[in-house]
């Protein structure tokens, strides 16, 4: 047997071995096949309902599966994948145990470099890393719906300003002419006014010589002789 036989075979044998580990599943609905355990990496493709997929393996768990589809690899939910187990189909996740489904890990930087060199989002692999717990969403914090205690003054009435109630002075050249003085003196008849005031009619009767006739009307009025 020449060396170009052994070559032959070795890689026959290890085909045959890389296919004994995969295994078929169907999906129960269109799932998308995405670039990595979690619904964070990009999305490959999406599988149609029904779809034949070969499964590699499965993440600690169960959880999500590396899958192949028409060449295409990625991983899939595995609460979307069903596998035949004593001629009936059951979830994966379930009866991965006993059909026998091997635990794998995700290494991203060999896994993209393998499968995704031509993908627009390849270049920006940075953003998703392999950073283990990339869909774990962060835990709140312990005093995130706590509520804040009052401040000690915050129902303190505030003292009012000394100058509240005083006056503000006139502009300059903001009004007209200054008024003139005594005009905030009381008329005469008015409150605070010493001197009496008459009422018309006695007015009138005290400068009766300038009226013709002498008579003067109720209403004060001077009347004309008859």
């Amino acid at each position: 047997m020449n060396l170009r036989t052994l070559f032959a075979a070795a890689a026959f044998l290890g085909f045959t071995a890389g296919a004994a580990f995969a295994q078929n599943a169907y999906t129960t609905g269109n799932v998308n096949m995405r670039a990595g355990p979690s619904t964070q990496y990009p999305r490959v493709t999406t599988l149609p309902s029904g779809a034949a997929v070969d499964v590699h393996g499965c993440t600690s768990g169960w959880s999500w599966c590396d899958t192949s589809w028409r060449g295409i690899r990625g991983w899939v939910s595995a609460n979307y994948l069903q596998m035949l187990y004593n001629t009936r189909r059951v979830y994966l996740p379930e009866y991965a145990p006993r059909i026998g489904v091997p635990v794998i890990t995700f290494q991203f930087g060999n896994y993209w470099d393998r499968w995704y060199r031509d993908r627009p989002w390849y270049r920006d692999r940075h953003r998703w890393d392999g950073r283990p717990g990339i869909d774990r969403p962060r835990p709140p914090r312990p005093d995130w719906d706590r509520p804040r205690p009052p401040r000690p003054d915050w129902d303190r009435p505030r003292p009012p300003r000394p100058d509240w109630d005083h006056p503000r002075p006139p502009r300059p050249g903001a009004g007209g002419p200054p008024p003139r003085p005594g005009w905030d003196r009381p008329r005469p008849g008015e409150a605070g006014d010493p001197r009496p005031r008459l009422p018309p009619v006695e007015r009138l009767r005290g400068n009766a010589g300038n009226c013709p006739g002498g008579r003067i009307s109720p209403m004060g009025t001077c009347v004309g002789s008859e």
